[in-house]
């Protein structure tokens, strides 16, 4: 039995109209999409034929899209549409953490999206993004490190950050190191309310958990007690302090 288009139309528009029946309808659209591209394709490779399906997703529809890929004998059908999905998924990936990095609250990046995309993208949508940018920031910060460093910069900076109905100035203790290669790189970045000798003396330990054995020099600013410190987690660094100056407080870091 064949169906027409009107009639195909209004099934799909009946099914659509029931409860959560849309995220359905389109996981059934996006299979059979795929089927009739292997059919297609199977037409150009005499001898082939179909071989099952693998699993698949995408999200869309503020949820979970699941699906069924389907398969040919010879390995050679590679549907299109689940690369079109995946390159879509990855540039919103991409524009919420541009959003959130540039500041914007979780809440900031829904309100965008939803005004991009309608309700496309439903909070928990957003809430994955978002801490898949938390993952890969925690990922850089916890990486491993060199064991030896012939010079270190450490320093802080004060930025304003907002926590829900306050606004403070808080400290982010800066760490730039310069490879035995000559290459600098941001070694870490810590935040704690103030800046102090004893804070400074935390993190050298956690530099020291993630590989760091040996510095030859680590240049700072002339805070009371960091060279005890130095001594103590660093016995063999030679310390040069500079000057201490005031220090600008940057904007504001919703959190």
């Amino acid at each position: 039995m064949q169906f027409t288009k009107i009639q195909i139309s209004e099934l799909m528009r009946k099914h659509a109209e029931k409860e959560n029946d849309l995220h359905d309808l389109m996981e059934i659209m996006l299979e059979s999409m795929m089927v009739a591209e292997r059919g297609e394709s199977l037409r150009s490779s005499p001898g082939n034929k179909g071989n099952g399906y693998g699993p698949g997703s995408t999200y869309g529809q503020g949820g979970k899209l699941e699906f069924r890929i389907p398969r040919d004998r010879y390995g050679n059908f590679h549907p299109q549409i689940p690369a079109i999905l995946r390159d879509q998924e990855e540039e919103c990936d991409r524009l919420a953490g541009v959003l959130y990095t540039k500041g914007l609250t979780q809440e900031q990046v829904s309100d965008v999206f939803a005004q991009l995309y309608g309700q496309h993208y439903s909070k928990s949508s957003i809430s994955r993004m978002v801490e898949c940018v938390r993952t890969q920031v925690n990922e850089w910060l916890e990486r491993g490190l060199e064991s030896y460093y012939p010079v270190l910069f450490v320093d802080c900076v004060h930025i304003r950050i907002h926590r829900k109905r306050s606004v403070s100035s808080e400290a982010f203790y800066v760490v730039l190191a310069v490879t035995a290669e000559g290459r600098r790189e941001v070694s870490g970045i810590f935040n704690m309310p103030t800046e102090s000798a004893t804070g400074w003396g935390d993190i050298f330990d956690t530099l020291k958990d993630r590989g760091v054995e040996k510095i030859g020099l680590l240049v700072a600013d002339g805070i009371r007690g960091l060279d005890s410190v130095v001594g103590q987690k660093f016995p063999r660094a030679a310390l040069n302090c500079t000057p201490k100056v005031r220090h600008k407080t940057f904007g504001v870091l919703y959190v």
